[in-house]
């Protein structure tokens, strides 16, 4: 099968990232012959500036550089259209960065003392791949792309492309997917299209919200329940997961299931069966699991609080979300998409967005993320009443005098850096609730741990958890919680 060329010259693509020069030459001389184009960058910020044109079909990229190590760095050659296959080589590996590598998504990570010799044949079979998923699923992905879009998941940011492309791929099989994120980004959202692009599609999406059942029926709005199990059950009634059977199953809000059902869950999950109340047969039910949470389960489960071994069996797959703040460039998208699709159900006339406005929007840190927006954009239109156009008087104002604080403290900052004297001054209107105070104080000792401690091991993740006492796993989902993977 002839490989498709994908760069302007007519030939694929290959970029080097290596510093040795007598490496460069066999490979440059091995991919000519294979009728392929190949450049070089010494540097990982060299080859990020030579892969920023998209124009790159495969990378291939030495593990450790004079600049960093390559795997902290992966999502950030991940560009946002036409991602590249990326192959990381070593000649001696690392576990730990390998399974980092493999995290972000590579196409594989070689560990040979001559990789010159094994990489060529690995890059054809990647250039493979890559033409195949190209000219498979071009007109699929767009079909997919645009159910998304009709699901209301809108936004051109690598970070949220990143998570289409992964719920796309999610979609076709039945393993099961956590979702992660802050409350507002869509988690919803998300579980509904993993369905609908689905082979379940034909099925039901049940809905579940963990912390709306009450404590006293859990079991029965779950399992069903037979006649006469208890007062009031003068007949038999399914549950919601064999309502679920043949379509996806969503639980909202997991980390609220109380610890006993988690229990008696983890063999539904196991086993696809489960005993109504009252009943004497086991029931079956073939379900899609689709779960999502917006707190750190595995804090959780050191805690006691929530089960260990169920977490494994729901996070086959993770899809993380990522909080508005962390995906600017989607806001105008956003807000646009929530105007078009507020006064079209209203039947009002579409009004428009005065610059400011919208300089406004994208300059708050929406700590309620796309939902909070939406409801701005809502209010917004609702009080201008007459007027054609947005200002931003018509947004509340909490989030003008954020926005506006936010730019006296940068100014304060620039005029007057820190010295080291924690006095600061507290306006008790936007003074947080203790809980959140103590929440973000958290967060933010963590992340500065978190920094200190990969910046003096260089990244060595065994000596971080010898440091720490975190295990791996849990240290990975720290870094990638806090996005400081890809920052060093």
């Amino acid at each position: 099968m002839p490989i498709q060329a994908q760069s302007a010259d007519g030939k694929p693509l290959v970029l080097v990232v290596d510093n040795d020069s007598n490496m460069f030459d066999i490979l440059e001389k091995r991919t000519s012959e294979l009728g392929l184009r190949a450049i070089q960058a010494t540097t990982l910020q060299d080859g990020l500036q030579k892969n920023a044109t998209g124009c790159c079909d495969v990378i291939l990229i030495r593990d450790k550089l004079p600049d960093g190590a390559a795997c902290y760095h992966i999502k950030e050659f991940q560009v946002e259209h036409n991602t590249p296959e990326i192959i990381v080589y070593s000649t001696l590996g690392d576990s730990e960065q390998a399974e980092l590598a493999f995290q972000c998504g590579v196409w594989d990570y070689v560990i040979d003392p001559s990789p010159e010799s094994s990489l060529p044949d690995l890059l054809i079979r990647a250039l493979r791949y890559r033409q195949n998923k190209s000219a498979e699923g071009d007109s699929q992905q767009k079909e997919i792309r645009n159910q998304l879009l009709h699901h209301g998941i809108i936004g051109g940011s690598k970070e949220l492309q990143n998570c289409i492309d992964l719920t796309v791929q999610l979609a076709q099989s039945d393993a099961n997917v956590l979702i992660y994120g802050e409350s507002g980004t869509g988690k919803e959202l998300f579980a509904s299209a993993i369905h609908h692009i689905s082979p379940r599609s034909a099925g039901r999406l049940i809905i579940v919200d963990c912390a709306a059942l009450p404590p006293t029926l859990v079991e029965s709005i779950l399992f069903g329940h037979a006649k006469g199990s208890f007062t009031g059950a003068d007949k038999a009634q399914p549950g919601l997961i064999k309502q679920a059977d043949g379509g996806t199953l969503f639980l909202d809000e997991i980390s609220e299931m109380p610890l006993e059902i988690q229990k008696k869950f983890l063999r539904v999950i196991q086993e696809r069966t489960f005993l109504p109340v009252g009943g004497n047969t086991e029931t079956k039910s073939d379900f899609r699991l689709v779960a999502a949470t917006n707190k750190d389960l595995q804090a959780m489960c050191e805690e006691g609080t929530f089960r260990e071994d169920l977490l494994f069996r729901l996070k086959t797959f993770q899809l993380d979300l990522p909080p508005l703040r962390i995906r600017r460039r989607d806001i105008t998208e956003l807000a646009y998409y929530f105007r078009d699709t507020f006064c079209k159900r209203n039947k009002i006339k579409r009004k428009m967005f005065a610059p400011d406005y919208l300089m406004t929007l994208n300059q708050y840190d929406w700590p309620g993320n796309v939902r909070e927006l939406f409801q701005a954009v809502e209010r917004s239109i609702t009080i201008a009443h007459d007027s054609n156009i947005l200002y931003p008087k018509h947004l509340s104002a909490g989030i003008r005098i954020k926005v506006t604080r936010k730019k006296l403290q940068k100014q304060q900052e620039i005029l007057d850096p820190p010295t080291g004297d924690n006095t600061f001054l507290i306006d008790l209107d936007d003074m947080p609730a203790l809980k959140e105070a103590r929440h973000r104080a958290i967060e933010a000792q963590e992340i500065r741990y978190l920094e200190t401690l990969m910046t003096a091991t260089e990244g060595n993740i065994k000596k971080c958890c010898e440091i720490s006492g975190l295990s791996r796993s849990r240290l990975y989902d720290l870094l990638k919680k806090y996005r400081l993977s890809t920052t060093r």
